[in-house]
């Protein structure tokens, strides 16, 4: 559909006429002469041809002068596969912005993570996206502006700033612009029921309760299995129906619930800051692989005969990934060569003994888990494993803690595997799953691991890691995706949605 900066006009125009919802986030309709912009699964009747025009992002519709439809509202698409699938310069910023830099740390900031020049960063993003980073982060606060007046009663001067706008005027000035509404009239258009928010699941005062789009199929099974399997007590648990974890955020903490729908992910949130609501919402998003394309992850592989069936069993399934990567990299190195339950009793350790107490009034969360720099001042003779995975703790959280391991979202994938490589105790199989649950990468392959062998081995692949490495060229780049139906042929807890 996109390379570079060029739409295919022609499939831009058939996914419009078909209204094709697999295409919401890829690109944007732009109509010449309503001047609006919509999703490409817009239920209106769709506009003559020669009236549209197609933009990469919401963003350039916006700076372009179109305002958003009220009617499919295309700032709550899911977002474009493509920043998750690439490690180029463009997708570690979109990813970056998505997590908020832009906002706490304005475009200096933004670009000095990506080592770049700022004008290099505007640059390309205006090449690719025809908006610059000011203009992105504006379309996201935009998006988040309206997500608050919709669904809380606080006032217009709480939601501008919560939104991470620096005035109540450009606050104003930003939405009446996009929506074609004041913040005032775009609350009055909400049933009085969802102004305050109608949740989908019990929940307290104060919480916020969202839903999180996804591009179908997605298959909740081994996504809301994993999570809920490998959870850490006191820092993430499975409770009626919903995968619950606490959050460290920029400006405070928060608890989220999030519960499989047919149609979308319910999300409950409860911050302690809601200027920490975008970043939030984008980690969630991410930790449940939800902007992916699972129609082109599937079509790849069922392309090979093995994996096929498969992949028509139950097509649609994602990877879990991660709210904190450094978080995650610890418990990678906790989980070498032990059970998931003995893994989950090192981290449990960890957490009671150094993790940040909070209160959760719903349930059992009781901590957020250790930042690296509390992990970096723990006594090495406390910790309960041998002698050279201590010695690869505290390599890992020392570099961690002083900035010379960064697993953040702009990371180099290759590079920064790499790195890890480097560390004393870190095979392969620890860089893979770091690269594929915390870094992101759609391509990592863990050749090593006994239960993508023991699945191989039991589909007439090859089983040594070398021979498989090769047979899994075919699969590229999804190779993250192929991991996750070889483990869903065992019998694991992590492959199957608890009661």
């Amino acid at each position: 559909m996109q390379t570079g900066t060029h739409l295919d006009r022609e499939h831009c125009v058939r996914a419009v006429q078909s209204k094709d919802a697999r295409f919401d986030g890829w690109f944007f309709t732009a109509v010449l002469t309503t001047r609006i912009y919509c999703r490409p699964s817009c239920p209106v009747v769709p506009p003559k041809p020669r009236n549209m025009t197609f933009y990469p992002s919401a963003a350039a519709c916006q700076q372009a002068g179109f305002r958003a439809c009220k009617r499919c509202r295309p700032d709550t698409s899911p977002g474009s596969p493509e920043w998750n699938r690439r490690a180029d310069l463009v997708a570690r910023a979109m990813r970056l912005i998505a997590d908020g830099v832009v906002d706490r740390e304005g475009v200096p900031g933004l670009a000095a993570r990506l080592g770049y020049s700022a004008r290099q960063v505007e640059r390309q993003l205006l090449a690719e996206l025809g908006a610059g980073p000011l203009a992105l982060a504006r379309a996201q606060r935009a998006q988040t502006a309206r997500l608050l007046v919709e669904t809380t009663p606080l006032p217009m001067s709480e939601i501008a700033f919560a939104a991470g706008f620096a005035s109540i005027r450009a606050f104003n000035d930003t939405v009446r612009e996009v929506f074609a509404l004041s913040p005032s009239e775009l609350r009055a258009r909400v049933p009085r029921s969802r102004a305050v928010g109608t949740p989908e699941f019990a929940g307290t005062p104060g919480t916020l309760t969202l839903r999180l789009p996804f591009r179908a199929p997605l298959n909740p099974d081994n996504l809301f299995g994993h999570l809920a399997a490998t959870a850490v007590p006191g820092v993430e648990e499975w409770r009626d129906g919903a995968y619950r974890r606490t959050l460290r955020l920029p400006y405070g903490h928060g608890i989220v619930a999030l519960a499989p729908r047919p149609d979308h992910i319910a999300c409950r949130l409860a911050l302690s800051d809601l200027r920490d609501l975008t970043v939030a919402t984008s980690r969630c998003r991410r930790m449940l692989d939800l902007d992916a394309d699972p129609v082109a992850v599937d079509d790849r592989l069922r392309a090979d005969p093995v994996l096929a069936p498969l992949v028509d069993r139950a097509p649609g399934r994602r990877v879990p990934r991660t709210v904190d990567e450094a978080e995650f990299a610890v418990r990678a190195v906790l989980g070498q060569q032990v059970s998931t339950a003995a893994a989950r009793t090192h981290a449990a350790r960890l957490v009671t003994a150094h993790g940040k107490p909070l209160d959760d009034p719903e349930g059992g969360l009781t901590h957020l888990f250790p930042a690296p720099e509390a992990l970096a001042a723990v006594d090495p003779a406390s910790l309960a494993m041998p002698r050279t995975r201590r010695t690869t703790f505290t390599t890992l959280v020392g570099a961690l803690a002083d900035g010379r391991l960064h697993l953040g979202v702009e990371a180099d994938w290759a590079e920064t595997r790499a790195r890890l490589l480097d560390l004393p105790g870190f095979g392969p199989w620890t860089a893979d799953v770091i690269a594929m649950r915390a870094l992101g990468d759609p391509d990592a392959f863990l050749a090593t691991d006994l239960g993508v062998r023991r699945a191989a081995r039991g589909l007439g692949l090859p089983a040594t890691p070398g021979a498989l490495t090769a047979r899994a060229e075919a699969w590229r780049p999804w190779r993250a995706y192929a991991v996750q139906y070889l483990w869903a042929t065992d019998g694991h807890p992590i492959n199957f949605l608890p009661a």
